[in-house]
């Protein structure tokens, strides 16, 4: 199934620009749209339906006003029960007539006809099988895989595994979150399966972003060893830097956890929406971390991840060619020690 025209057409690159607490609003979502990438953000961002409400006349203003046909808007929308303004944002959300929306934490099923019936495509966060399997029943158009090493909210499973345990089933629009930092690993998804790669952690890092100094600091004096699974912040595992938790368990000693958090299942039983806001300030970062090197612009970070893209799709396609060994894509450099 080819993926729905309104990402087709519209994209730079195949990628979403991932929800954020805290880190995303306006021109961070702005800033990704304009350079043909999926704008995302949390509604719980806003501090009210009234100003998700000015977001969106602002988002859609900005985009209008552009001068090209930018990236669709995505806000996310936790549907969790815990979440207290779930109707009145849905509602919203249905005024502007978004063109996308991202589920996450809890059954979709609630928002999908109101959001169906305005044209607007869902896609439901899953992190695991049964998981994706009961949001597909519910209704979804798509599906974002949330994969070991996804940055916030993350989940258990090899990215290997589940996307070709899903593509078993379904051949709709998939979204592969976890890990991903550049082009070459935005190709290997497609290659693997996925439609469109989930990109959260490189965006923290970006002067439109509303992370803090500090925090973008930490990202990039971090690598993949300073990720941590942990349930703090919003009662289901999320990764986050060790950093943070620290800085943390000093401010809050009764913040240390006691135990490992439980993995592998969809149960989101253990989270309250209450609790993710009372922690938004925290530190979340995915493996991805180990691609984040300097503070950028999104207009800047896209275009050299675009180049990324190109390069390996000429190095692959030349090995296919070729059709013997070859030196391979020669991406732009990224390590981080």
């Amino acid at each position: 199934m080819a993926l729905p025209r309104i990402l087709s057409e519209r994209l730079t690159i195949p990628a979403i620009a991932a929800p954020m607490t805290t880190v995303s609003g306006p021109e961070l979502v702005i800033a990704a749209c304009r350079s043909g990438v999926v704008g995302s953000f949390p509604t719980h961002n806003a501090a009210s339906t009234d100003q998700l409400d000015h977001w969106l006349y602002q988002i859609h203003a900005a985009l209008d006003g552009s001068g090209r046909r930018a990236a669709p808007v995505a806000p996310n929308l936790v549907v969790h029960r815990t979440n207290e303004r779930l109707r009145a944002d849905l509602d919203c959300l249905v005024r502007h007539r978004v063109e996308l929306v991202i589920t996450s934490v809890g059954s979709p099923k609630p928002v999908i006809a109101p959001l169906h019936d305005i044209g607007c495509l869902v896609f439901a966060d899953v992190a695991g099988v049964t998981h994706a399997q009961r949001a597909l029943e519910a209704g979804v158009d798509g599906l974002v895989l949330l994969t070991a090493g996804a940055g916030g909210q993350t989940g258990w499973a090899n990215p290997f595994a589940f996307v070709r345990a899903v593509r078993r089933y379904f051949d709709g629009p998939i979204v592969l979150a976890g890990g991903i930092s550049d082009g070459t690993s935005i190709l290997a998804a497609q290659v693997l399966g996925a439609d469109l790669a989930y990109l959260g952690t490189r965006f923290i890092a970006t002067s439109e972003s509303n992370a803090g100094d500090d925090y973008k600091a930490a990202l990039i004096g971090s690598t993949l060893d300073d990720v941590r699974l942990s349930t703090r912040v919003g009662g289901i595992p999320a990764s986050l830097l060790a950093s943070w938790l620290a800085l943390d368990d000093a401010a809050k000693p009764d913040a240390a956890e006691s135990g490992a958090a439980e993995t592998g299942a969809d149960d989101s039983a253990g989270f309250a929406q209450e609790r993710l806001l009372r922690n938004r300030t925290a530190w979340s970062a995915g493996h991805s971390v180990a691609g984040v090197d300097a503070i950028t612009s999104v207009a800047d970070l896209v275009d050299t991840i675009a180049q990324q893209y190109a390069q390996a799709r000429h190095g692959l396609f030349g090995r296919l060619v070729d059709g013997g060994p070859s030196a391979g894509p020669q991406v732009l450099p990224m390590a981080k020690h």
